[in-house]
């Protein structure tokens, strides 16, 4: 006991002759203390803003998949295709489409009962602002009961989709699946049939809109107006400037004649 009692007071005693040197230890202790600290702090501030950073980025990013995508066509009728009930018979159905973007956009028709449906045209590019009249052409099945459904939905459906294009490119159907993640589903259209024996807005709309679409049609097909020189045969000889030389040969021989 008195050798611990000894031994401590004499530690003690050394303590007290180095003062300065005690303090020197401990401010050193504490100032790579609070260096430790302050790193890590620093260590963790850096690594919660990184965190905090991958987090808001994975939260923008989910949020914008759970977003809806912006419309780029305008469709009317907007939900349904509508056809008149006509069994054993090929009917048609219209629906105009309108580019409501800014820029060029490519779309494409697909349908659940590609034996018995198609589309004209089944895709296309429509610059900004311009519309067309797709027309949907169906073959009517036998019903089994022989019974006439009136504004029946049927099961067939019809997907758009729309694709913004560059201006001046060509349309193929391989632009969707080369660009498959830009592609947006518009709208999924349902049949629902038309009992064409008794009038509604619904048939009134179908016949005006299949009406334009069939004179469209039409108008595609008339040759371009031909403000031009005529072009006769395979040679590309230039009817008027034939005619006018006929005509000089012409008064060149009578004048010869009178001359003798």
């Amino acid at each position: 006991m008195a050798i611990a009692d000894g031994h401590h007071h004499q530690s003690n005693k050394k303590w007290r002759l180095c003062p300065f040197w005690q303090s020197a230890t401990a401010s050193s202790s504490s100032s790579s203390t609070q260096n430790l600290y302050n790193q890590s702090q620093n260590h963790n501030h850096q690594n919660g803003g990184v965190a905090s950073s991958t987090r808001s980025s994975t939260v923008s990013s989910v949020a914008r998949s759970l977003l809806p995508a912006r419309r780029k066509l305008r469709l009317d009728p907007s939900n349904n295709l509508y056809f008149p009930y006509e069994p054993g018979k090929q009917v048609r159905s219209a629906v105009r489409i309108k580019n409501s973007s800014k820029s060029h956009v490519a779309f494409k028709f697909q349908t659940t009962a590609p034996k018995s449906c198609y589309m004209r045209p089944p895709g296309g590019i429509l610059a900004p602002g311009e519309d067309l009249i797709a027309t949907v052409f169906k073959f009517v099945e036998q019903p089994e009961n022989n019974e006439k459904p009136t504004n029946q939905k049927s099961k067939v459906k019809f997907k758009i989709m729309s694709l913004k294009v560059k201006e001046g490119t060509d349309y193929v159907p391989e632009l969707f699946d080369e660009q498959r993640d830009q592609v947006t589903v518009e709208r999924i259209l349902r049949v629902v049939f038309l009992d064409p024996d008794r009038a509604s807005p619904a048939l009134e709309k179908l016949k005006r809109q299949l009406a334009e679409a069939d004179a469209a049609l039409e108008a595609r097909k008339k040759p371009p107006a031909d403000t031009g020189p005529r072009v006769v045969g395979e040679g590309l000889v230039i009817d008027e400037w034939k005619e006018r030389r006929e005509k000089y040969l012409a008064r060149q021989q009578v004048e010869a004649v009178d001359s003798v």
